[in-house]
């Protein structure tokens, strides 16, 4: 099962706020042993946000989603994981029982504009809240959680502890990056090529850098299992010294 993130806000496209679920995300995935492997930032656009959540769905992923899920005009996300669905919203009364046990019972109209967070895509299943009691929910393999980061990461714990208990360990076990000094990417297409055939089960990147005065470098990565990573990254590394360049261990930073 692959795990996407959408998170959802126009201010994140605009820059006035910066986003820190990305990397929240892949730091929380890692120290299960999972990787993330998508993510997507969408504007508070509802025909966009249902178009987003009707291919999601469709992929079948496990997706966290974040933001949109308040009362107020520019909160679409809960209506539209319904649309997307095809399913009506409903009031959820475990939704308005962790509301009410925060806020009261209270009749009066703040308390009808709470209870909006309540209405959920029909079969929801709800994400408690630490924070103020107000749940995200679970629908299909998707979990809408609220924007704020204080309240959305332990609530991304709290789904993956107990909605998904077994799911650990998928990501590959191993890697190694190497940095290859004063050569093009072209220069050496053919021996990535070659490597690709030998090792189709392995994940191979090539990231080329040009340095400040005009420097060329190359990281080349290499995931997967431990002894194959191991064998892999071996032939890459004697093919880069065959040729004639020069390679060094791990990331170099400039």
């Amino acid at each position: 099962m692959d795990i996407g993130l959408i998170i959802i806000g126009d201010e994140i496209l605009s820059g006035k706020r910066k986003d820190g679920h990305f990397a929240h995300t892949v730091e929380m995935l890692a120290r299960r042993g999972l990787e993330l492997a998508w993510c997507r930032i969408v504007g508070d656009v509802p025909a966009r946000i249902v178009q987003t959540l009707r291919e999601t769905y469709a992929g079948g992923d496990l997706v966290f989603s974040c933001g949109g899920i308040g009362a107020t005009p520019d909160d679409h996300t809960r209506r539209c994981a319904a649309e997307a669905a095809g399913v009506p919203q409903v009031r959820h009364p475990d939704a308005v029982a962790e509301i009410e046990a925060r806020f009261g019972k209270a009749q009066d109209e703040a308390a009808g504009r709470r209870l909006l967070m309540a209405d959920l895509p029909e079969g929801s299943a709800i994400i408690p809240n630490p924070v103020n009691r107000v749940p995200g929910f679970s629908l299909k393999h998707h979990h809408f959680l609220p924007g704020f980061p204080q309240m959305a990461w332990p609530m991304m714990e709290w789904v993956l502890d107990n909605r998904y208990p077994d799911l650990r360990g998928q990501a590959p076990e191993s890697e190694d990056l190497f940095t290859v000094f004063d050569v093009t990417e072209s220069l050496l297409l053919d021996l990535m090529n070659d490597f690709v055939a030998r090792y189709p089960d392995l994940r191979f990147s090539s990231l080329p850098h040009l340095g400040e005065h005009g420097e060329r470098r190359i990281e080349f990565g290499v995931k997967g299992s431990r002894p194959r990573v191991a064998e892999g990254a071996a032939f890459l590394k004697q093919g880069v010294a065959e040729r004639g360049c020069r390679w060094e261990a791990g990331r170099v930073e400039t």
